[in-house]
């Protein structure tokens, strides 16, 4: 803790310790908001829920084996009294502004990274309050007096204090890499608001290398990272060897970036903020678009009418899109217009200033405009079925092994682990070949497929036809066929069959029908009856 001002990583990498950045982390944030708002006491376990997955609980909730990533029955079957409730953003975020309040007024100058993690400079603390150990003290007591617990880390660069802050260490000057070295490669992707969502991805693939440990991974070179692995990955290696975030290249923007609404009539309300806040947002990216950069520090300041002027400033891990940047200004102001110190006044003005810019190329936009905007959209409207249909109500279809079509589909709820049944990169000899139904007739209903003379056609215990196929009869309709393809033999669950030396196959029938109607069907053939399986459009 006493070392120079300068000192070395091990890497050649000077660290000024007017660098070394401090860390608060609220644990648990979302359940603690969600507990305060449903009025659920501190002695019982709740759980958050996105869909039917649980993204947050309690720590006694999770004493009971509850874990983030489970779903819903499996978290309440681990504890029965677990109580539920939906994640919400906008909740998290307005009770958590008291808590930047307090921690601004112990110590200027915070970003917040999401609701629940804080960072600052630790200079300036370590500085005013004698030591780093000291200022660890003031902010926790600062924090505990807004009613919330924090944990404290300080390191030389943001994701190490990050990662220190889920610990309550101060790393010593110099040996960020060392410490993180020790730790479990799987804590490069527990901190979303500097993790990329795929990150989980790499973390699984070098797990699967052998590289199981943080210093691992730091030990590979930068050159090996950027030709192995995606873009994620090089900013992951520099985690690993606890360098900054972000490339020196990013730059400071321009005065001309910065934008204003004029507040007519003034806000005091929140849904007027957050119509405000959409607004200014699309004039923010349409002046970042035209300078060609895309902002990673965003300044929200609001002035009152008496003068007032409130600022707070919010770091992300990529580069904002409108509709990031909208939730954050709508965050905060929910977060100033209904904390108890509210503003002293209306707010008659707003500004977005972009404190830091990267080259807009860092940004993949959607085809549609946004990135992935439409996707957004349509997930957040699943989820709200969900939430009034239940969590199996909304099922997603995932790829997976198996020789007939509905065997390679398995359906997962909403939120649950894409995780499929079986293997599909499995060979799977006997399967049927492509082009898979259209859709497939989970009921199978009866179909007749008769020769030219109407008599039935069948299958011989060796898997052929009793007879040349010419028509097929389903229901009251009739067509004739104009090819087929098959039998193929289903020789699995062989074991399962009620008559040993039955035999069940499959085929593929081409109608000769009008171009509006079915054009080819799947049949399946079963303890002596055929049955449409699916239909090919």
């Amino acid at each position: 803790m006493t070392a120079g001002s300068l000192s070395g990583d091990g890497r050649g990498v000077v660290v000024s310790r007017a660098d070394r950045v401090l860390a608060v982390w609220c644990p648990d944030w979302p359940a603690v908001a969600a507990a305060a708002v449903a009025g659920v006491g501190a002695d019982r376990p709740l759980a958050v829920l996105r869909g039917s997955s649980v993204v947050a609980c309690s720590a006694i909730a999770r004493a009971d084996g509850v874990r983030r990533g489970m779903r819903r029955r499996d978290a309440q079957g681990c504890c029965p009294e677990l109580v539920v409730v939906q994640d919400d953003p906008d909740r998290d975020a307005r009770l958590f502004e008291p808590v930047v309040g307090a921690v601004d007024a112990t110590v200027p100058g915070v970003e917040v990274l999401r609701p629940g993690l804080i960072v600052l400079g630790a200079r300036g603390a370590a500085r005013y309050f004698g030591s780093e150990e000291a200022a660890v003290v003031r902010l926790i007591d600062a924090v505990a007096a807004a009613g919330a617990e924090a944990q404290v880390g300080i390191a030389d660069a943001m994701s190490t204090a990050v990662i220190a802050a889920r610990r309550g260490a101060i790393v010593v000057p110099g040996e960020g890499a060392r410490y993180l070295a020790a730790l479990p490669v799987s804590e490069l992707a527990v901190e979303p608001s500097l993790a990329a969502p795929e990150r989980k991805d790499l973390v699984d693939l070098l797990r699967r290398l052998g590289l199981r440990r943080i210093g691992d991974f730091a030990r590979l070179s930068p050159a090996e990272v950027a030709s192995r692995f995606g873009a994620d990955a090089v900013l992951a290696h520099r985690t690993a060897r606890a360098l900054p975030e972000r490339p020196p290249s990013a730059r400071r923007p321009a005065p001309e970036l910065t934008v204003e609404l004029a507040c007519d009539p003034p806000i005091d309300r929140v849904d007027a903020a957050a119509f405000a806040g959409r607004q200014l947002s699309t004039r923010l990216h349409a002046v970042l678009s035209a300078a060609g950069v895309a902002c990673t520090r965003l300044a929200v300041t609001a002035r009152t009418e008496t003068g007032e002027e409130l600022t707070r400033i919010w770091r992300c891990a990529r580069p904002l899109t409108p509709a990031d940047t909208a939730d954050r200004v709508r965050w905060q102001l929910d977060g100033w217009l209904t904390h108890r110190a509210r503003p002293t006044g209306p707010i008659v003005a707003l500004t977005l200033e972009p404190v830091e810019v990267v080259a807009a190329g860092a940004l993949q936009l959607g085809l549609w405009g946004g990135e992935g905007e439409e996707t957004e959209r349509a997930r957040r409207a699943l989820v709200r079925v969900q939430g009034l249909l239940g969590g199996e109500a909304v099922r997603i279809g995932v790829l997976s092994g198996g020789r007939g079509p509905a065997e390679r589909i398995t359906m997962i709820a909403l939120g649950d682990e894409l995780t499929p049944a079986a293997d599909p990169a499995q060979p799977w000899p006997g399967r049927l070949p492509e082009p898979a139904p259209t859709l497939l007739l989970l009921h199978r209903p009866i179909v007749h497929l008769s020769t030219a003379d109407g008599s039935p056609v069948l299958v011989t215990d060796r898997g052929l036809f009793t007879a040349t196929p010419t028509s097929l009869r389903w229901g009251s309709k009739q067509w004739a066929l104009l090819g087929w393809a098959g039998p193929w033999p289903i020789t699995e669950r062989w074991w399962s069959t009620a008559e040993p030396t039955s035999l069940a196959v499959r085929v593929q029938v081409q109608l000769d029908a009008d171009p509006t109607e079915i054009r080819a069907v799947l049949l399946v053939y079963d303890a002596a009856q055929w049955h449409a399986e699916g239909v090919y459009e």
